[in-house]
């Protein structure tokens, strides 16, 4: 039975909000990254730590959260899992050392891990392939607009009542929303599929199902590097622009809220748009657009950090506009997903897909960047023949390391290309899976 227009719509902007708080806890730390560094005495690399901390647990448990959200009840999943990560988003302001601060990190991912595997199987079961990429579009906004908010709310409270009360105050909409969620209907899986057989179980192991599909393990890969980018940047950003562009916390937080965050709107709306207009002309249309945002974006990102400090107004416009035009891989690879992929198995593969985006991208992202800047800052040391370290060496590592985010999204759109050769092809097997009572998925759309 297909979602009434009115249900649809409910869930999605239930979902959009779930989501939106996700990334507004999740970018909290780095708008107090600062502020945490100075008064512990951390290094980069350890301020690294702290955010890679619940990736390395968000990507181990969301695999068995995505097999669970693909046999239980979806909606009650996800309330729970809000509910749990806005107490521990609570509690981290109430640690007391690094190592307590770590603890609470790790905690806060495994309520998160919840939230992608049965918000996107659930969009697959609310729309239409013609209208996926829109949705998903939609539902992704709450990454830009829950950066935003969290980089730029959190920077105005710790500025006024200290870093602590930034994590208090995230718990309470959390636990609002965690409400609500349960009076979302569960749809059935495959509910919006025009074949007669889409909602069925598949048959054999469904992690070697999803990984024999060619495209997904490419997707995959794309996950990794872009997540790499996504973290890094979502870590040091702030940080960055306030020591390389000697600007203090508020103006530093606003500037990252408003290049790194808002700008997602647009380019998450455009580039539902752009993917879904191109699947109609083409198969591999989604991806190519995915292709095509992510290979401006390193140009952009690229020219942004080789602005001299002080040009700042340059720096941000360059910025935001590859920011702005990388949002719109989520749109892209999110939608050709659903295409690729069984609806009984939707939630297994976006688990098995933020395993490597955490796991490989998200957790190495911030630590490496770290690394990256505190090598280069003792290389500036070095050279300069100084015997201590100090704040403007620590902005010339910093700047330095920045750069593997441009070469990064440089290997995505790469790896994109690849993906819209082998996609169509997938696609057709999809379909042919869906459209008979029984067999293997691949066996069939070889025949």
């Amino acid at each position: 039975m297909n979602p009434s227009r009115k249900q649809a719509r409910y869930t999605l902007v239930i979902l959009f909000a779930i989501n939106l708080l996700n990334f507004y806890d999740r970018h909290i730390f780095g708008a107090l990254a600062e502020p945490i560094r100075r008064e512990w005495s951390l290094s980069d690399s350890q301020i690294g730590w702290l955010a890679t901390a619940f990736t390395l647990l968000y990507a181990i448990v969301g695999v068995p959260l995505g097999r669970l959200s693909d046999r239980w009840n979806r909606a009650k999943l996800l309330s729970w899992g809000v509910a749990a990560w806005s107490l521990l988003t609570a509690a981290s302001g109430l640690a007391w050392n690094y190592g307590s601060m770590f603890a609470a990190r790790l905690g806060v991912g495994v309520g998160e891990a919840t939230c992608a595997p049965a918000a996107n199987s659930l969009i697959g079961d609310l729309y239409p392939s013609a209208q996926r990429a829109r949705a998903l579009a939609f539902f992704m906004l709450g990454l830009p607009l829950g950066n935003f908010l969290g980089t730029f709310v959190s920077g105005l409270i710790a500025a006024a009542y200290g870093w602590r009360m930034a994590f208090y105050v995230a718990c309470i909409p959390g636990l609002f929303i965690a409400v609500l969620a349960l009076r979302v209907p569960d749809t059935p899986r495959g509910a919006s599929e025009s074949f007669p057989m889409a909602g069925r179980a598949h048959a054999g192991s469904p992690y070697w199902t999803i990984l024999k599909i060619p495209t997904m393990c490419l997707i995959i890969v794309t996950g990794a590097l872009f997540n790499f980018i996504m973290y890094a940047l979502a870590t040091f950003l702030p940080a960055f622009i306030s020591r390389y562009h000697s600007l203090d916390l508020r103006l530093s937080t606003t500037i990252a809220a408003l290049a790194f965050g808002l700008t997602g709107v647009p380019g998450l709306l455009l580039g539902g748009w752009a993917a879904d207009r191109a699947a109609q002309f083409r198969a591999s249309g989604r991806l190519l657009v995915g292709f095509g945002a992510t290979m401006a974006a390193a140009i952009f990102l690229g020219l942004a950090f080789s602005q001299l400090p002080g040009r700042v107004t340059a720096f941000v416009a360059l910025l935001g506009t590859g920011c702005m035009i990388a949002f719109a891989y989520y749109a892209s690879v999110y939608a050709t997903i659903q295409e690729i992929v069984p609806p009984s198995l939707r939630g297994t593969a976006m688990a098995l897909y933020f395993l490597a985006m955490y796991l490989l991208g998200g957790s190495f992202g911030p630590v490496l960047t770290g690394k990256l800047s505190d090598y280069f800052a003792r290389r500036a040391m070095a050279t300069a023949g100084a015997s201590a370290m100090n704040e403007h060496f620590r902005a010339a590592g910093l700047h330095t390391a920045m750069y593997a985010i441009p070469v990064c999204a440089a290997f995505v759109s790469v790896v994109l290309l690849v993906a819209a050769r082998t996609v169509p092809e997938d696609m057709d097997n999809l379909r042919a899976w869906m459209s008979t009572p029984a067999g293997n998925l691949h066996e069939e759309g070889r025949q």
